[in-house]
């Protein structure tokens, strides 16, 4: 036998055993796929699923406590921020008002900003107070049991409003806050709606 019959006979049994092996994967492969069409998809359900429920919070004290506290952050943050402003806007009008002394405004503008701030106007007491109260009113989802905690907050508001400011606010501020605080008293002992 030469070296040439061997490596013939090795590629005659090479290529017998491809031929016979090529439409065995086939056939293999044309099997499973037909396998996976009528499988479909199996639910099954998990040794956890039933864990599930007596896993289920029932105790919500903790999550109560850390959305207040988160809470609790936001209100100081803005409350900084609310009083930085103010100080700011404080700062300005002094430098302002030094700076405006002397200087006089013509009479229309005189009139306007009197029309503005007069009884009828949008600035006076009575419209203004009206805001004050409609946005208390829309903040306690009008509830009127929460009338005391909304006029405190009021006049913590114009006491620090007060201070901010850095001397007495003028008349017309006092009045609205007066008046805004009587509105809402009459709101909670059911006098106005």
């Amino acid at each position: 036998m030469s070296v040439n019959g061997v490596t013939n006979a090795t590629a005659a049994y090479t290529n017998t055993s491809t031929a016979q092996a090529a439409p065995k994967k086939a056939e293999q492969a044309a099997t499973e796929k037909d396998t996976a069409k009528d499988t479909g998809v199996v639910y099954e359900k998990s040794a956890n699923a039933t864990d599930s429920k007596s896993k289920k919070i029932t105790d919500y004290s903790s999550v109560v406590s850390s959305m207040k506290k988160e809470l609790s952050n936001k209100n100081a943050h803005l409350q900084n921020l609310v009083n930085e402003l103010m100080g700011k806007q404080a700062n300005k009008y002094k430098n302002l008002a030094d700076l405006f002394k002397n200087v006089n405004a013509d009479p229309a503008t005189i009139a306007q900003a009197q029309k503005d701030i007069g009884e009828d106007g949008y600035w006076g007491v009575e419209q203004t107070s009206d805001r004050l109260v409609s946005m208390a009113q829309a903040l306690s989802g009008g509830d009127s049991a929460k009338a005391d905690e909304l006029i405190a907050a009021m006049k913590k508001g114009f006491s620090q409003a007060t201070k901010a400011w850095g001397e007495d606010l003028p008349d017309i501020c006092k009045d609205t806050i007066d008046t805004a605080v009587k509105k809402m008293e009459d709101w909670r002992d059911g006098i106005t709606e």
